[in-house]
């Protein structure tokens, strides 16, 4: 599937997705040609699905940040479908999950503040279709948050 070449771009393109082909390649020891090549290719393959920004929410005022697990009632066989679109329409919502176990989804939630984010949960979250239990996890501190891999 990969090959050195292959693994060699990807670690060094992982800490940094915004590096230069021209850098890219002298790090990974190959030429420019061939780097946007192999790059090209990897997304062709599905392989790099793309480049994000990595935001600070708090930097932009949303200093409380949530994580809510739903367990659905799933007495209606279009409950998850119908429960992930509504959440999808919530814009504070930054990250759905779905679970096997006890815990069917879970949301990322963010919010200016706590008034703000109980506003958000009595308008836009108890609101959500086919909710038979929740809980809220207020984030602390985020102690490792990296996507990278060992490649």
């Amino acid at each position: 599937m990969l090959d050195d070449i292959d693994r060699r771009l990807l670690r060094h393109l992982q800490p940094d997705p915004g590096i230069a082909t021209a850098d890219l390649a002298e790090a990974a020891g190959t030429t420019p040609a061939v780097c946007s090549r192999r790059l090209a290719r990897m997304r062709d393959r599905g392989i790099l699905k793309g480049q994000e920004a990595v935001i600070d929410w708090h930097a932009l005022g949303y200093s409380v940040h949530v994580s809510l697990r739903f367990t659905l009632d799933k007495t209606q066989s279009n409950a998850f479908d119908i429960f992930i679109r509504e959440a999808r329409r919530v814009p504070e919502v930054l990250e759905i999950q779905t679970f096997l176990g006890r815990v069917d989804v879970r949301l990322v939630v963010v919010a200016r503040d706590m008034a703000h984010y109980q506003h958000l949960y009595r308008t836009r979250l108890l609101t959500l279709p086919h909710i038979a239990d929740i809980e809220a996890l207020v984030h602390v501190a985020s102690i490792k948050a990296e996507e990278v891999l060992p490649i």
